[in-house]
């Protein structure tokens, strides 16, 4: 199979800008509302992957308002690049998981170092999980199926590594 057009940063800001016009701030904060629970996105991510794709004619730049904030929308070539990403087979998950990796060397750390991690990673989980449970609520109300799903996704994955938090070795 061909190698993609798109990157999954690129495909995730053309099914963003399917909603409508957004400006690179705007889509900063929507990719993290809506996808943040299960993909990241920065805003150098996203500032470095709009001008590639009106470079390509996937989407379009309209015209500067406040504070240089411009407004792009989703060409008709980028709804077509778009839906063509989205019949690719998805490819393997890409886990970088930065407490796993000081897991795996757990064995270097100083007495007590992995516990405190541990319990920043609890605290972060905690409010991460109540902050998908709030965003399940509302995507029920809303009746998106979709988002449903990615949000009851987000609120297992939290749920499963504050259990595991719970059950792993600190020393």
């Amino acid at each position: 199979m061909a190698e993609s057009v798109l990157n999954a940063t690129a495909a995730a800001l053309l099914g963003l800008l399917h909603d409508g016009p957004k400006t690179g701030g705007q889509l900063v904060a929507e990719a993290t509302g809506r996808l943040g629970p299960f993909w990241t996105t920065t805003r150098s991510q996203v500032y470095r992957e709009l001008p590639s794709l009106a470079e390509k004619g996937f989407v379009r730049a309209g015209k500067a308002g406040a504070r240089s904030a411009q407004p792009y929308t989703v060409t008709a070539s980028g709804k077509r690049a778009f839906s063509r990403w989205l019949g690719e087979p998805a490819g393997h998950d890409q886990l970088r998981n930065p407490l796993m990796l000081r897991v795996a060397f757990g064995g270097l750390h100083a007495g007590g170092q992995l516990a405190g991690v541990f319990q920043e990673k609890k605290k972060e989980h905690t409010e991460a999980l109540e902050a998908a449970r709030e965003s399940l609520k509302d995507a029920k109300h809303g009746g998106d199926k979709f988002s449903v799903a990615t949000f009851e996704f987000a609120v297992t994955y939290h749920r499963a590594v504050l259990k595991w938090l719970d059950t792993a070795p600190t020393d």
